[in-house]
């Protein structure tokens, strides 16, 4: 299998494997562990190749960072950086580490453009990685703070150096959260989607845009770092 994959047998098998240079939106409801989905795709897509760059709006880097830590990952032999987007916003003086490079606000598109870009450096050029993710999580809470013209200009540059890195780029939106007009503006954007829904008591995953017909759904539940799917 090339290129990259979910860390979710059923639907790797189902997609061939991920090419190279993807950018893809996971939209779901609140309440539907889009977050949790998002570190067990990265935690279990680590190797010796690979590194990962995580944007955060939600959470401290050291959170972020701690759930790895806790589901057994080997931080000192992972490459995972933070561009931390709340400790400041919430007046801590925290200083910037070899993993956690601290964004003033999730307004600050500027300064987490530099931060991505300082990441991208030091993974791609200094450690000449092959592999690379980008993850903003999440892209709403960003549009919450900025309007969505400012919001295309900035996905635009980095969904631009995921493809020209060879990467693979996962981006966060929360579904009912945005008019119709915004979805579709960012979907340009996209190769395709992760798409969730609700299904009674439980959620459902499917992925769009990346074969010819969308992938089947399936019911999903995370454990950890674990990801379990049954066809519905």
């Amino acid at each position: 299998m090339s290129g990259y994959s979910l860390g979710i047998k059923e639907l790797d098998e189902l997609l061939g494997g991920i090419r190279e240079g993807t950018n893809l939106m996971i939209i779901g409801p609140p309440m539907s562990r889009k977050d949790d989905l998002l570190d067990a795709i990265i935690f279990n897509s680590q190797s010796p190749d690979d590194s990962a760059i995580m944007v955060s709006t939600r959470e401290p880097g050291e959170r972020i960072l701690g759930w790895f830590e806790d589901n057994g990952m080997d931080m000192s032999n992972a490459d995972i950086g933070v561009v931390d987007c709340v400790t400041k916003t919430l007046g801590l003086g925290a200083a910037d580490t070899d993993q956690i490079k601290r964004a003033s606000s999730p307004v600050d598109l500027t300064g987490i453009g530099v931060k991505i870009s300082q990441f991208f450096e030091e993974m791609l050029v200094k450690k000449q990685k092959k592999k690379i993710h980008l993850c903003i999580n999440s892209l709403s809470t960003i549009l919450m703070y900025s309007n969505i013209q400012t919001v295309f200009r900035f996905l635009h540059v980095f969904t631009g150096r995921v493809k020209a890195a060879n990467g693979f780029g996962l981006y966060v939106v929360e579904d009912e959260m945005h008019d119709a007009q915004t979805i579709a503006t960012l979907k340009q954007l996209f190769d395709g989607m992760i798409e969730i829904k609700a299904a009674g008591d439980a959620y459902v995953i499917r992925v769009v845009g990346l074969t010819s017909k969308p992938t089947p759904w399936f019911e999903y539940n995370i454990d950890g770092k674990d990801i379990f799917v049954k066809r519905t």
